[in-house]
């Protein structure tokens, strides 16, 4: 992470969980975005927005945790081998630049997955 964005910042939260925190500039005219990605071996990353504070409810976000949901567990499984630095951190720019287009038209034009009624990994 550190020589792919040495703008972020890792703190240990656990024996094997690891937050790292910083800032992703997405484009000249749209804010700053802080984000924080906890790598949490296999299990999925939890991403979140810190600043600036997202609108209620916005679409693609995990509700209870204000997790951003990146990806369909069904889609894509997460193995510990990956580097959040190259998959996460590209996925989190993207999730952050559709959210932006949706703030402004409405519309979500992001890639999207059908949900099942079946619960996806506890973040």
């Amino acid at each position: 992470m550190r020589s792919c964005l040495p703008q972020f910042k890792a703190k240990k939260r656990g024996q094997y969980d690891i937050e790292f925190m910083g800032d992703l500039f997405i484009k000249p005219e749209l804010p700053v975005y802080t984000v924080s990605i906890t790598y949490r071996g296999d299990s999925s990353p939890i991403v979140r927005v810190l600043k600036p504070e997202l609108v209620t409810n916005p679409p693609h976000i995990y509700k209870e945790s204000r997790a951003l949901c990146l990806y369909h567990p069904d889609n894509y499984r997460w193995k510990k081998e990956k580097l959040i630095a190259r998959e996460i951190v590209s996925w989190t720019i993207a999730w952050i630049y559709f959210y932006e287009v949706w703030l402004q038209k409405g519309k979500w034009y992001g890639p999207e997955a059908s949900h099942t009624t079946a619960k996806p990994e506890q973040l």
